[in-house]
């Protein structure tokens, strides 16, 4: 726990209320937004009923907001917006709290923290429930917020209490969000650590032998074998963790270069599939359990000269992968489960490093490099485009986007919107 002095919180006045009648704060929807690639960590929204064109100007902007430069995308659950932010002029790190209708500040949690631009300097998605806002900042410290009023209930730091080691162009992990836990990834004394929410107490953490190092990816939850496990990558290749006990039950030894962002992801109840960035390629492993011990094996590994995503995590749909590539100036591919280019949006749209999220059997994909939200029809047959606008100013429009209630947040570097894609 930080002390008042060392403490800096700041509680804006109260905006008006965003919640629907009847609703009290805090509960959340079934289409609501609480975390990084949302409720089920796979990047697919529940909301129905969007519009499947847009007028000729593009969805009608609801609100924007300046923010500091950077990535962080946001989090909403019920009707507020959570997301990362920086105060350059007092060097303060910032969790703001919005109302999703009109982008006003409810209250803005404040600490005072030197972070100098490295490739930009806000990264990573708050996880929020009805009771906590968590925030795993730049230089690896996890805050625990009263939802309601921003006020700090517990800090730790990655780097003192676990003797991690900030990765370079700082922490890029976002912290994965259960009913009773937080899961986290910080090498150094533990591979991965699960804290009760309440507290911040380890419930459990993965011894690390090895001596492996916390990297940019997200830990990302699996059933493999019919056991629920946790996935994590470092740049010495996956590894699966036991929900239960913590317990390391496999890993596999694949090396990926420089820095690894995309998280590994479980495609069925025995693949899971990893990409990564610097010409690392992709790898393709099944995960069986025999004679009692848990097995890794290879199915396919892509070579640098052909397909990798080298910051977004790719979607699974109806068995099919689906990202945006490097190769061929970024193109929408989907991928069979063999690793067979089924389609690509090539001779029709390119999207730099941009993000991408799947509602209404619809892909949202951002064009990196010029902040052109396109609309794609979500088929393993073909590219099918059916709307796009540019929504944002180019160059870097990396940020995750969010949905909730027919309204999509997104950002570039410097502000944050919320268009209506309602139908």
């Amino acid at each position: 726990m930080l002390s008042r002095r060392d403490l800096l919180i700041s509680t804006g006045a109260l905006g008006g209320s965003a919640l629907l009648p009847g609703r009290s704060f805090g509960a959340a929807l079934p289409t609501d937004w609480p975390q990084f690639r949302g409720a089920e960590r796979d990047n697919i929204s529940k909301e129905t009923g969007l519009a499947r064109k847009w007028p000729a100007g593009g969805p009608k902007v609801l609100w924007s907001v300046p923010v500091a430069q950077g990535y962080a995308g946001p989090a909403i659950v019920g009707g507020r917006i959570y997301h990362h932010d920086y105060d350059e002029a007092k060097n303060e790190w910032c969790v703001n709290c919005r109302n999703l209708t009109d982008g006003k500040l409810v209250w803005q949690f404040r600490e005072a923290r030197e972070i100098r631009p490295n490739h930009a300097i806000t990264r990573t998605v708050p996880a929020v429930d009805a009771r906590f806002a968590f925030s795993l900042d730049p230089k690896a410290v996890l805050h625990c917020l009263d939802v309601k009023t921003g006020k700090q209930v517990w800090r730790k730091s990655l780097v003192t209490d676990f003797k991690a080691t900030i990765p370079s162009w700082y922490n890029g992990q976002n912290p994965l969000m259960e009913a009773d836990r937080l899961i986290i990834a910080t090498g150094g004394a533990a591979i991965l650590v699960a804290l009760d929410k309440a507290t911040g107490n380890p419930i459990w953490q993965t011894p690390n032998p090895g001596g492996l190092m916390m990297s940019h990816s997200s830990v990302m939850p699996a059933t493999l074998g019919g056991v629920k496990q946790y996935l994590y990558a470092t740049l010495k290749g996956p590894l699966g963790v036991s929900a239960a006990d913590g317990k390391l039950l496999w890993e596999y030894p694949r090396k990926f270069n420089v820095a690894l962002a995309p998280s590994p992801i479980a495609v069925d109840n025995e693949r899971v599939f990893l990409t990564g960035s610097y010409d690392a390629g992709s790898v393709m492993i099944r995960v069986r359990t025999a004679g009692g011990a848990w097995k890794p094996e290879l199915i396919f590994d892509f070579v640098k000269n052909e397909w990798n995503s080298e910051v977004h995590t790719p979607i699974v749909h109806k068995g099919m992968l689906f990202a945006v590539g490097k190769k061929k100036r970024g193109l929408f591919t989907c991928l069979s489960p063999e690793g067979k280019e089924v389609w690509t949006s090539e001779g029709k749209a390119t999207f730099g490093l941009g993000s991408f999220f799947m509602a209404d059997g619809m892909f949202f994909v951002m064009d990196g490099d010029s902040g052109t939200l396109h609309l794609v029809e979500a088929s393993t047959t073909g590219y099918n485009e059916l709307a796009s606008a540019q929504v944002l100013a180019g160059q870097e429009v990396w940020g995750p986007m969010a949905l909730s209630g027919g309204k999509l947040v997104l950002r570039d570097l410097t502000k944050m919107i919320c268009v209506d894609v309602r139908g």
